[in-house]
């Protein structure tokens, strides 16, 4: 986390306020963000599930509290990921809302869960994302909050670039007041792929992980270690090739996923950490062409 906190990056979700029993790796997490340096302009929040789960956020030292609800279109998802329908998840968010005006925290972000498929009910047709956004909408309207941002979940890897485009749009078209974000996973090595779609369509708000980690305990993936987010760093390559500006030092990313790598004790996901970035090679081959030392 450390390492992390001096790449650039602005906003680090450093681990779930989640039941134990059900995701042990998450158990120790105020204790993890009680170690974590803190850096003037650098946000670690974290995850949750319940209204519980917000509570023990709030009580942790180190927490960025950022204010999010958390919906899905699939059905079947919502049974398992949170052990409801996803009606009364929306019911939920209710609560949420309350408990985060209590803290004076503002809504910040609305994030759609398995927005382009389920690994489980198999197609989520756009309308349900649409209903969802109307929902959002509605209620923000209706509590007089400003429209928050909302990230489109490629939860389980379902999506391809020309459905990541034709989401985007729709949901722009449907709330043009809405920012909106895409959580990508690279389940099946489309990733990039969809990453690079959405940046075309102007997307600008993005999740992603270091060296591809991630992915969900309940998504019932044959291997879940193929389930990961896209891998941060390789995203941050793609950028500045292409000329656009993150404010990321990617050489020092890519030292975290290495080191994060080490910790794990795997080999991650992620193809830059692997490969060097290609400005560190460009620059290699300078200092020979130049007959410098290494």
């Amino acid at each position: 986390m450390d390492a992390l906190t001096a790449t650039g990056l602005k906003k680090i979700q450093v681990a779930s306020f989640v039941n134990p029993r059900m995701v042990p790796a998450m158990a120790d997490a105020a204790e993890l963000f009680g170690a974590i340096q803190k850096k003037s302009g650098v946000r670690h929040t974290a995850l949750w599930l319940n209204a519980k789960g917000i509570e023990k956020a709030a009580a942790t030292a180190g927490v960025d509290l950022d204010g999010k609800m958390m919906l899905y279109a699939s059905e079947a998802f919502s049974w398992s990921n949170n052990g409801c329908s996803a009606k009364d998840q929306q019911q939920r968010q209710l609560e949420w809302l309350a408990i985060y005006d209590r803290l004076n925290l503002p809504l910040e972000a609305v994030y759609v869960a398995t927005a382009f498929g389920c690994q489980m009910q198999g197609e989520v047709p756009l309308q349900a994302v649409l209903d969802i956004v109307d929902f959002v909408r509605d209620l923000c309207a209706e509590q007089s909050r400003p429209l928050p941002s909302i990230f489109l979940g490629d939860t389980v890897g379902w999506g391809n670039p020309e459905e990541i485009k034709r989401r985007v749009n729709a949901v722009r078209e449907r709330a043009p007041g809405m920012r909106v974000g895409l959580h990508l996973h690279d389940t099946r090595g489309m990733g990039a792929a969809n990453f690079y779609a959405a940046l075309q369509e102007g997307v600008d708000l993005f999740d992603s992980s270091i060296g591809g980690l991630g992915g969900c305990p309940f998504c019932n993936h044959a291997n879940m270690q193929a389930a990961g987010n896209i891998c941060t760093e390789d995203m941050v390559q793609l950028c500045h090739e292409l000329g656009i500006e993150t404010g990321i030092d990617l050489d020092r990313l890519i030292g975290a996923s290495r080191l994060a790598e080490e910790i794990i004790g795997r080999t991650l996901a992620g193809k830059v950490m692997h490969s060097d970035s290609l400005d560190a090679q460009r620059a290699a081959l300078r200092q020979a062409q130049a007959g410098e030392p290494a």
